[in-house]
């Protein structure tokens, strides 16, 4: 860590990340009670986050293309300030007459936040040496969960002292003082090259080199198993902690807040463990922590009274610990192995995959519990789990013509960008085309 933070570019990217970020939750969970109160709705409250997630799922593959035909950092100066702006619309709202306002925002808040996403992966990748990608993402994914445990609480209690408006201009400031910082950098990023490609190539290039690249298809593959069934979580939680533990509806914070101190337990711990094991078998890790952790709960729903409370605990604890070394291990992996002019289209295509299959287990995992309870689905969940750390860890593509270096999964092939088993090459260093020839 020491060494990561030694980088003054290092630092001032890190900084820009966590303001953002201290205001993205600060504020997301304070729209939605927000668009409650002005309603009384809690299906209007609960729309709120759909009309942040769709619009990013949508807008995934433009904004992939636009963060890797661009500067990043021009880009995003340009992107904060635009976001910044759109909160600013917030100030008009004054009643359940301009909660359509409040809804408008959310959907432009989210596609912008696809084009934020998508150049902040990329930039990543130019400001941070190589062999600490895996410290840094580990940092960004200790500072999001620990904000996602305790900034929510923020963002409620200070629209309950000082209202909305105020809520969202607190983002905007954060927003306005994360250019700051990415004005602090000293970075020098190459103009793109023009390409006469097609359409339908340039915005599916991510995607195909996901799939062509072994490793990442290797990885993408097993991820299924689990990223298809994650979302019986959502509802399967409410039904056993209210059906089996006979409990009021709001000890689910108590399991939220769980699996918020695991992932605290979890993220500081990848950077080194990612160095031991390589960026596939810390994510084959991670997802055998999920894989336990939801076989306790499973096994909480077999059980009764003080054992299954314990069961359900150590499932929430587990869980958490396990999720940032999935993430940390498959994110520094998919950017190791994707040379610098497609970084923002791989960012969004992985984004996109993984957020529409949670999306729609998420739907699907409601209408099991609805009709079969909450042991069918979590059962369910717990075999996908299972299935996917399994073929993460003995399924590894063999490495060709190199040997795996510790903390590395790939090297890349000069002659055509793709990158398989073996050393890994910092994609910043990698001049190479942009993606063989279908």
């Amino acid at each position: 860590m020491h060494t990561l933070l030694a980088e003054r570019n290092t630092r001032w990217y890190l900084a820009g990340r966590m303001l953002s970020t201290f205001g993205d939750r600060t504020f997301l969970f304070a729209a939605a009670i927000w668009v409650r109160v002005l309603s009384g709705s809690n299906a209007q409250a609960g729309l709120t986050f759909f009309f942040l997630l769709a619009p990013s799922l949508v807008a995934a593959p433009v904004a992939g293309v636009i963060a890797d035909r661009c500067r990043r950092r021009p880009l995003l100066v340009v992107a904060n300030l635009v976001t910044a702006a759109t909160l600013l619309a917030l100030l008009a709202v004054h009643g359940p007459g301009q909660v359509w306002l409040i809804d408008v925002v959310m959907v432009a808040y989210g596609a912008e936040g696809a084009l934020l996403s998508a150049a902040s992966s990329a930039l990543l990748v130019t400001v941070v040496p190589g062999e600490q990608l895996g410290s840094a993402n580990g940092l960004l994914s200790t500072v999001s969960e620990g904000m996602r445990l305790f900034f929510p609480l923020v963002g409620a209690g200070l629209f309950a002292l000082a209202g909305g408006h105020v809520v969202a201009l607190l983002d905007a400031a954060t927003l306005v003082a994360a250019v700051g910082t990415l004005l602090a950098l000293r970075v020098e990023e190459p103009a793109p090259a023009p390409r006469a490609e097609s359409w339908r190539r340039v915005t599916t290039a991510g995607a195909r080199h996901l799939w062509q690249t072994p490793a990442l298809r290797h990885l993408l593959l097993w991820l299924l198993p689990l990223i298809s069934t994650i979302g019986f979580f959502e509802t399967g939680i409410f039904a056993l902690v209210t059906d089996q533990l006979h409990r009021p509806a709001t000890y689910i914070g108590i399991f939220v807040s769980l699996q918020g101190l695991g992932a605290l337990a979890g993220a500081p711990t990848a950077g080194s463990a990612m160095r031991r094991l390589g960026e596939t078998r810390l994510a084959a890790a991670g997802v055998a922590l999920v894989a336990a952790g939801a076989t306790l709960l499973f096994a909480g729903t077999r059980l009764a009274g003080d054992s299954a409370l314990a069961g359900i605990v150590a499932g929430a604890l587990a869980i958490g610990f396990g999720v940032p070394w999935l993430l940390v291990g498959a994110t520094t992996l998919v950017q190791r192995r994707s040379p610098l002019a497609l970084q923002g289209r791989v960012d969004a295509a992985f984004g996109m995959l993984f957020g529409g299959l949670q999306s729609s287990s998420i739907a699907l995992g409601a209408g099991l519990v609805a009709a079969f309870g909450y042991a069918l689905p979590l059962g369910i969940l717990t075999a996908g789990a299972w299935v996917s750390a399994a073929g993460l860890l003995f399924g590894e593509p063999r490495p060709r013509g190199a040997a795996v270096g510790a903390g590395s999964d790939g090297i890349t092939d000069p002659a055509t960008g793709i990158t398989e088993p073996g050393e890994a090459v910092n994609p910043t260093c990698t001049a190479t085309p942009e993606l063989p020839p279908d």
